[in-house]
This record gives structure tokens, sequence and C-alpha cells, in this order.
């Protein structure tokens, strides 16, 4: 499918400004709208969808850290739960055969990854924080309501970092750390969380490319989950001593009990046999060049600061 007009939600943040190049590689002919509709206010959100008309929609607009959901349970629910219904009511009203993306989440599957294997699309959903339940809760009602006619495809993501993450997020805290250490900016001394557990990382423009595919295929099923996963758990320690050695710099570590999970889960890995098999996606990018472009992107931003 060649759509003629697809619509961003949350086009401003950190994956829309990698999906805006992904769209634009797979789909150079097609007008790409930005829609930035408080998905709180449901008459804005069916005017955005009346205004745009879009063939497909990706809705990357959401609360979207652990941490930013906990600090106010009703926004997360407002935003990822009844914002996520209101723009797919609104698309199943006013454009019928557009095709909605929605990045749903690993955090979805929480307490089953307790079983240590990488999972697939069948694996129950058992969230272990909020921000997973209001994911979970979107990504069910999105697939009763595929039952009735929305076309829809459910994404559940992995981790994912690269250039432009904000620092709320374990790999690009490491890297802001060492791009400031490395800069003068900070003394020689990290503050960590939890070395011990093993996360399924990808790079965000490897995510976008899937997010693209989702759009183009038309053999998806309406409804359909796809994992979209690595299938490779990286320890934390590893991932940080790897940056360690592309900044180059002498550093101490401090766990900062602030930086702790409750809920943690030792490994989580996810299996994406799905995608490769509707999609033909697999993760293109090395690792090593993503953990050198976001540390290169930190070091940027951070000496822009100080110009």
């Amino acid at each position: 499918m060649t759509p003629a007009r697809i619509l961003v939600t949350g086009a401003s943040g950190f994956v829309g400004g990698h999906l805006g190049a992904a769209l634009a590689a797979r789909f150079p002919t097609t007008d790409v709208i930005s829609g930035e509709a408080d998905l709180r206010d449901h008459q804005a959100v069916a005017q955005m969808v009346a205004h745009t008309r879009p063939d497909a929609c990706v809705h990357l607009a959401a609360i979207s850290t652990v941490s930013q959901a906990a600090a106010d349970q009703d926004v997360a629910w407002a935003v990822n739960l009844h914002g996520t219904l209101a723009l797919a009511r609104a698309l199943q009203a006013q454009v019928p055969a557009c095709r909605l993306i929605f990045p749903s989440s690993a955090e979805a599957y929480g307490a089953s990854f307790r079983a240590g294997v990488a999972l697939d699309e069948a694996a129950p959903l058992a969230p272990l924080t909020l921000y997973g339940v209001t994911k979970a809760s979107a990504d069910l009602a999105l697939g009763m309501m595929a039952g009735g006619g929305l076309d829809v495809v459910r994404v559940r993501a992995f981790n994912h970092t690269g250039p432009g993450q904000s620092d709320s997020f374990v790999v690009s805290a490491f890297a802001r750390q060492l791009a400031a250490i490395s800069l003068g900016q900070q003394a020689p001394e990290m503050l960590v969380g939890n070395l011990d557990s093993a996360r399924d990382f990808l790079d965000v423009r490897d995510v976008c490319a899937a997010y693209a595919a989702a759009i183009a295929v038309e053999r998806v099923p309406s409804g359909c989950i796809l994992n979209i996963a690595s299938g490779t758990a990286r320890r934390i320690a590893d991932v940080l001593a790897e940056l360690r050695a592309l900044a180059g710099v002498a550093v101490s570590v401090r766990t900062d009990p602030a930086r702790l999970r409750p809920s943690d889960i030792p490994t989580a890995s996810g299996n994406a046999s799905a995608a490769r098999a509707l999609l033909g996606w697999s993760p293109r990018i090395p690792w090593r060049t993503t953990l050198s472009d976001l540390f290169e992107d930190w070091r940027m931003r951070l000496q822009g600061k100080s110009d």
C-alpha cells in the first residue's frame, strides 16, 4: 500500500524525529502530516482526523515513560487509553479504510518475562507498571475494535534507543553522563541503577522501519500483533562497558537507589519471527553503531549548551 497521506501523532517526539525519515524513504511521494492535537480533547482529535483524512496513521503520541506515567496516573490513562480510543473511533467513523499503526510496548508483557525465554505475541499480557497497564489496555481495546472493522496493526516494540533520546532511558542516560565527563562538564563518576538486568535493545531507526513496513505490506491482517525485537538480551553492565570503551574516559560507577525499580525483571527479550515473516523486517543497524551515534549525539547536544 502506498498511502497518499500519513498522519503521525506525537511527531515532534524522539521516535517521531526518526519516523519522518523512514516514511520519506519508504513513501517518497506521500504527504506526511504531523498531528499534535491534545489527546485528552476528544473533539480536537476528531477535528484533526476530519481535517487530514489520512490513509494511514502512526499513533506515537503517549505518556511514554514508566516514571512519567506513575507521576500522574490520571493523565496516563487519559492519554494512553482514552486518547487512543478517541483517535481510533474518529478514524473508524471518518476514514474507515485508514490503517492505524499502534505502537504498543514490551512493558505490557511484564511478569510474563519471568518465564526466562524470548516471548512471542502469544505470551500473556501481565504488566507490572502503570505505563505498561495503560498500553496493554489500549492494545486489547484496539484488538476488540478490529473485530468491528478497524484496520489496526498493534506493534509491540521492545526497548529502543538512538540519537535524540532523552536521558530518561537507561542507555541514553549512560551516554549523556559519559559525554558530559568527556567534555569536562561532569566529575568522572557515574550514577547507575541495576546493572545485572538484561534487556532486548533496538535502534530507533530499525523500529521506525518496522512501522513503515506495517503500513506498506497490505497482507498484514487487521488486529495483527507484531513484536519488534532483536531476540538478544543485553546485560545492562555490558552496555555500560561498551559505552565506556567508546567514550575513552576513566570513570567510577556508583549505584543510585533512586534509579532502582522495585519490580525489575531480570531478563526481557522478544521473538520477532512474525514480523520477519509478514513484513520482511529484521534489525539492520549494528549495536555498536547505535551506541556510537547516541554518544556523539549527546556530545553535540552538550557542546551546544555550553557554547
